[in-house]
């Protein structure tokens, strides 16, 4: 009963968390675009921030086997979330492409707050689904910040043919859309610049 009962808080604190990430963001991404003051240049190094994390996204999807194994090979040898880190990237990038400090502060503390809630619960489901494997992971790699370096058994282990990359797995984890994402907010802090040059807002 107490399992039972454990779950069912593990179930809807995940919902909340997931409802008010996605409710939230939104209206978080308009007051961003209404209160940013993007220029050329904080537009093309946020761009150059935001395709490094599309990298670390992308390489972090094309090792992912959402339900079927624990991911421990790629990035998840030195970070056991790099789809976030990847995310938290991306946000950075926007972050200096709009070039506001409230814009930037409102999105950061939308991602601190809503993201390190998700990680924890999503770190929940992989200890009840991959049990000591799991927890033997998360004695060696770090939740979030890249450790420098792999140990030498690990990384053997991520050149066997199984672990590598796979553009399949890319593509059955819809990774596609976060850089298709990319793409249109960029467009869109673009054409923010474009209305303030012509009206001055």
């Amino acid at each position: 009963m107490a399992t039972d009962a454990r779950s069912l808080q593990i179930k809807q604190s995940r919902k909340f968390w997931m409802r008010w990430r996605v409710r939230l963001g939104y209206p978080v991404a308009v007051i961003f675009l209404l209160l940013a003051r993007p220029f050329p240049r904080s537009i093309v190094i946020g761009g150059l921030v935001a395709a490094f994390g599309l990298l670390v996204r992308g390489s972090a999807a094309g090792h992912l086997r959402k339900d079927e194994q624990l991911a421990t090979t790629g990035p998840y040898a030195v970070t056991r979330n790099p789809l976030y880190l990847g995310s938290s990237l991306l946000a950075a990038g926007f972050i200096i492409a709009g070039y506001s400090l409230w814009a930037g502060l409102i999105v950061g503390l939308y991602f601190a707050v809503f993201y390190y809630a998700v990680i924890r619960n999503e770190e929940q489901d992989l200890r009840k689904n991959f049990g000591v494997q799991f927890e033997d992971y998360a004695t060696r790699v770090p939740l979030f910040f890249p450790r420098p370096r792999a140990r030498s058994d690990e990384v053997s282990v991520a050149k066997s043919p199984e672990n590598s990359f796979s553009w399949p797995r890319y593509r059955r984890n819809r990774e596609y859309q976060a850089l298709l994402g990319a793409v249109a907010g960029l467009v869109a802090v673009w054409l923010r610049m474009w209305v303030r040059a012509r009206c001055g807002y």
